[in-house]
């Protein structure tokens, strides 16, 4: 990749990143398709992200994505969001722009909820979906994400969210209730959801339990409980097939990984950044080559 006085920067901005696959997925991107601009990860800690914000307007940057613990804080630091970013109540990227006086005008968006919708969009799957009862494992900023796809998507009958601490999962419904217009939401903690897993034709996994190096860890370890009939989506991406997905196609569940939410939310804000598509293929490629401690 060439550096030089015309090339613009993209970054992340959170804390911790240095976890992070985003400089991975977007750096080979840009050099695949020459596009002038590199893309970093800043660690900003809670006090300094003011400062991030105003950073990114000064020094021109095309834009960046948002990540833990910032997506919430940093709404009011904005001009101006997208309406699934006001609706889910969180941003992941921000997209440079200007004013009609040409003055920089930061943009938030939420590009969770295009990612995670994408593999469930297929023909063959987004009709099966339609109408069915679901079930969410989490209530943080990802979980939010998915409930918001999923009832504006698929206006399930019934969508369960299942979180050890059940105020946190009543408040993620509290919010939502005006996507919710089959009343179809519920809360549950996990030692009494085991019905609700059963009779959920979509399962997803918005926490990190079985990421890397907790492998082993799992939301749902009662694995009898999966069946052909369910399709089990894990948001964890390292590793790329989790014990949840293991134990799930085990019993003929479809299965899908967090691998591919992950490129996809990127892609979406790839887009704005660059005007271009983002060549999908070449990042998987980039993704499954390095091993999940190098990222």
């Amino acid at each position: 990749m060439r550096i030089d006085a015309r090339t613009r920067l993209i970054t992340l901005i959170g804390h911790p990143v240095e976890h992070s696959r985003s400089p991975l997925i977007h750096n080979t991107a840009l050099e695949e398709q020459g596009v002038n601009a590199a893309y970093v990860a800043t660690p900003v800690a809670e006090e300094a992200l003011d400062d991030a914000v105003a950073g990114l307007r000064a020094l021109n940057f095309l834009g960046a994505n948002v990540t833990t613990p910032h997506k919430q804080a940093v709404r009011p630091l904005l001009d101006a969001e997208s309406e699934r970013a006001a609706a889910v109540g969180a941003v992941n990227t921000i997209v440079r722009g200007e004013d009609a006086d040409g003055e920089p005008l930061l943009r938030g968006d939420n590009t969770d909820v295009a990612g995670f919708l994408e593999p469930l969009t297929a023909p063959d799957l987004e009709m099966q979906l339609e109408g069915e009862e679901m079930l969410v494992f989490g209530a943080g900023g990802a979980a939010r994400a998915v409930a918001y796809a999923l009832l504006t998507t698929f206006r399930p009958t019934r969508l369960t969210i299942v979180n050890r601490t059940r105020s946190k999962a009543e408040r993620l419904a509290g919010d939502f209730a005006l996507h919710d217009a089959r009343d179809a939401l519920r809360v549950t903690k996990p030692d009494d959801a085991a019905r609700a897993v059963r009779t959920s034709r979509l399962v997803v996994n918005a926490t990190s339990l079985g990421m890397h190096p907790n492998t082993e860890g799992t939301p749902w370890p009662h694995a009898d409980d999966f069946t052909e009939d369910q399709v089990v989506y894990d948001l964890v991406y390292t590793p790329e097939e989790t014990r949840l997905l293991r134990e799930a196609a085990a019993r003929g569940a479809r299965t899908i990984g967090g691998l591919t939410m992950l490129v996809e939310q990127a892609a979406a804000a790839y887009q704005q950044w660059t005007g271009q598509p983002m060549p999908v293929d070449v990042v998987y490629e980039a993704l499954r080559s390095a091993s999940p401690s190098a990222t």
